[in-house]
């Protein structure tokens, strides 16, 4: 199963992690990402999130399909992402995989997230104490690792 959720309610991540198990996996690899209050010495105050939903959907799609070549033994594949307003240490992302056992998913998960980034038609919105927020580009965009 691949799922793949944008939200813009607060990410619960016992949600996420339940979506992905499988009786027939061991593990389930977890990975949260959280909004940070600094970049580059500036103080952030909060964060805002859009995307492409359609875009989005058919470009996850494409990675799953990537994970599942490389990975065979990939059960779950399960993202969610917060839209809108994100405050200081709450949730933007949780991402989940299952697999029998670890390495695979531990693997998978580093591939996902790299590609997520590089691909995935979600923009972020950094809004500063100082001014005006300033809408950023993931350096995954702007200069991507092929392998």
């Amino acid at each position: 199963m691949n799922h793949f959720e944008l939200v813009r309610e607060h990410l619960e991540i016992e949600s996420v992690v339940n979506k992905a198990k499988s009786p027939d996996c061991g593990a389930v690899t977890v990975f949260v990402g959280t909004a940070r209050n600094n970049f580059n010495g500036r103080k952030v105050i909060s964060l805002y999130y859009e995307a492409y939903f359609e875009m989005a959907q058919i470009k996850f799609l494409e990675i799953c399909k990537d994970i599942r070549s490389q990975w065979e033994s990939i059960v779950h594949i399960v993202v969610k992402h917060r839209l809108g307003n994100v405050g200081i240490s709450e949730n933007i992302v949780v991402v989940a995989i299952s697999t029998p056992h670890r390495a695979d998913g531990l693997n998978a998960m580093s591939f996902l997230l790299t590609k997520l980034k590089e691909s995935v038609p979600i923009w972020k919105k950094e809004n500063y104490e100082d001014d005006e927020g300033v809408w950023k580009e993931n350096l995954e965009c702007i200069n991507p690792k092929h392998d």
